[in-house]
Formats: structure tokens, C-alpha cells, sequence
């Protein structure tokens, strides 16, 4: 008796966040047949090596499924453990010529590891591991900070992912970006009057409005009128602040932007999956 052929299942886009705020950054986009995962990139390093294994592990994610990681930019909740994946998990690092220049040059970082980091062409796409990446330049106060316009290949299709964490302002490239995608993370960093109110000095609530710091709710809920399109299936609103916001202001004030773009038909209701990232614990698998 014949053996009945069993059909692969097809690959699917994934994506967790293992941490998004001030205290650490760390996100997987990966290609998953079912519950098992194929491959992935992982995007920032702001998590201990430690904590990056059991949340691999309670969510049944081998190691091996890292191909590469991808670096937005140079501060710490960004980069912390960027040494240590290397050296412990050998996973090669991608970025633009300046933040790889400037790992390069951080004696906590890559330095004395014999690490160096691939560099991104700038204005391509570049192949990573499969997948398709374009970096695109955003205003911030590191050295250098990047966004991703990642293409995830499937079987007959592309998955179009967008991340920007860090950003003191939305850029014409930003939206350009974020137009195409059917993913996007992007940062709803701060409630204006929260943080007005709050107890930061005078010269560090400047800082973070002053366009090279980070994004407000507003501004969030602002450049999704800019760049919401029919294609738009997710949209992950990312790095948090403990202090200046909540998951509920952010998502209600951008969620009234997308009912507005809803009754102005320029979008479908239902058809965005609205969803703020926890600051310090795992998103979950999130089927995109």
C-alpha cells in the first residue's frame, strides 16, 4: 500500500518582541513551517544572553534559527549584549558603515572579539541570510540610527516588514517605507502631557521632544494618516516609555487615528491589528 503523501505546510512570517523600552530592545522576525521555525533575523541586542535562550526556549525557538543580527543603532538598551551574542552564538552582525564603525570602536562591544561587522549598502536592498534588507537613515541622538525594510520571501509571495524604534521625527523615507509594508513596528514612545507633567528636568523633556530624541503618540498616530494603505495588516507600537506614557494611551490615541482613516475609507475596519509591545516582557509568537 502506497504511503500517502503529506504536504508541507507553507511559510508563514512571525515575529516576537523579547523586550521594547528604555530597559532593552530585542525583536525576531523569522519564516516558521507551522509551530517550527526555519530561520530568522534578529533586530537589536538589548537583552541579556541569558533571558535570549529561555524565551527561545519556552517558545520552542532554536538558537539556529538566528542567521544574522541586524543593529539600529549604538546605545546601550540597543547593543548591550551584542558582545555576547557573538561571541557565545557566532552569529554574524549587519548595520551601516557608521554603526558598524562605531561597534567596532566601543571597548564593551565588538572590539577584541575579532567581530567585524558586515556592512549594508546604502539605497539597495542587501541579502541577509535570504532575506531582503534596506536600512534607511532616521533622526536621533546616537551616532548613527537605521530603520529596516526587511522583504521575508515566502513559497510565491513577499512578507513586508517595517521597523523604526528610536526616531526624534518621522522622515518622507520613513513613510515611503512603511507605505509598502503589510508589517510595521513603529515607536509610540511618549504622551505628551505625561511627560510635560512628569518629573523629568526641564533640558531632558527637551531632549525628547526636540527631534532628535523620540516619537510621541501623536506624532505616531500623525504618520499613520501618512502612510496607511490598503496592504497594512499589523501595526506594533514599540519602545514604550515607563515613565511618559502607557500601553493604553498609546494604543487609544493612534487606534483614533485609524478609526478616522476608517470612516474617511481609506481604511478597512478590522483590517489593522493594532497591538502595543510590552516594555520589558515577551510579545509572544505573533503570526503576521
Amino acid at each position: 500500500m502506497m504511503e500517502e503523501s503529506v504536504e508541507k505546510e507553507p511559510l508563514s512570517p512571525k515575529f516576537l518582541s523579547l523586550s521594547s523600552g528604555s530597559s532593552g530592545n530585542c525583536y525576531f522576525l523569522g519564516r516558521f513551517r507551522g509551530k517550527e521555525c526555519v530561520d530568522g533575523i534578529l533586530i537589536d541586542a538589548g537583552v541579556s544572553l541569558r533571558r535570549l535562550k529561555a524565551v527561545f526556549a519556552d517558545e520552542g525557538i532554536s538558537l539556529d534559527c538566528i542567521r544574522a543580527v541586524l543593529v539600529t543603532h549604538d546605545h546601550m538598551d540597543h547593543i548591550r549584549s551584542l558582545a555576547s551574542y557573538c561571541k557565545k552564538l557566532h552569529k554574524p552582525v549587519c548595520t551601516s558603515r557608521v554603526i558598524s564603525e562605531a561597534l567596532c570602536g566601543k571597548s564593551y562591544c565588538l572590539s577584541g572579539l575579532g567581530v567585524t561587522p558586515r556592512v549594508l549598502e546604502e539605497d539597495v536592498s542587501n541579502e541577509v541570510a535570504g532575506f531582503g534588507v534596506r536600512y534607511f537613515i532616521v533622526p536621533h541622538d546616537a551616532t548613527q540610527t537605521v530603520g529596516y525594510y526587511i522583504e521575508v520571501p515566502l513559497e510565491d509571495s513577499l512578507h513586508r516588514f517595517f521597523i523604526m524604534t528610536d526616531a526624534g521625527r518621522v522622515t518622507d523615507e520613513a513613510v515611503r517605507f512603511a507605505s509598502m509594508a503589510e508589517t510595521v513596528v513603529f515607536e509610540s514612545n511618549y504622551d505628551v502631557d505625561m511627560l510635560l507633567a512628569g518629573p523629568y528636568t526641564a533640558q531632558l523633556k527637551q531632549r525628547i521632544m526636540d527631534g532628535n530624541g523620540h516619537l510621541s503618540n501623536d506624532e505616531c498616530a500623525s504618520a499613520l494618516k501618512r502612510f496607511c494603505h490598503s496592504g497594512l495588516r499589523n501595526l506594533f507600537l514599540c519602545h514604550l516609555s515607563e515613565n511618559n506614557n502607557t500601553p493604553r494611551r498609546s494604543y487609544e490615541t493612534v487606534a483614533s487615528a485609524l478609526e478616522e482613516l476608517c470612516v474617511e475609507g481609506k481604511a478597512k475596519k478590522g483590517a489593522v491589528a493594532l497591538r502595543p509591545l510590552p516594555r520589558t516582557v515577551p510579545s509572544g509568537i505573533i503570526s503576521l
